[in-house]
């Protein structure tokens, strides 16, 4: 839907609580690195902005998760292909926890 976008705009509405996320340039104040090129992009996009990242998470409390698994928060977007924009609405969040992946640490 949003066609691999290298660089795009995360715009937070703190009155309506939603997330959108639209396709812009790198040269945009604000632009986030986000995707590979098609055919590149083979998992999901995960976004590390540390400024980002505390902006969004205070709408999200994660419980504490059981030894060996981590909690985690998902929320699924409504795509609006005409203006290339997906709207997450921070109310339609649902929490758990899953077994950790990866590595295990040395003990």
């Amino acid at each position: 839907m949003l066609n691999f976008p290298a660089q795009v705009k995360i715009l937070i509405n703190d009155k309506t609580r939603q997330i959108a996320v639209t396709p812009t340039t790198a040269k945009a104040d604000n632009a986030v690195k986000f995707s590979k090129g098609e055919g590149k992009q083979t998992t999901s996009v995960s976004i590390k902005n540390a400024v980002l990242v505390e902006a969004i998470s205070k709408y999200f409390t994660l419980a504490e998760a059981p030894e060996g698994e981590i909690s985690f928060v998902s929320v699924n977007g409504a795509a609006y292909p005409e203006s290339k924009t997906v709207i997450f609405d921070v109310a339609n969040a649902t929490a758990g926890t899953m077994k950790r992946r990866g590595r295990k640490k040395a003990e």
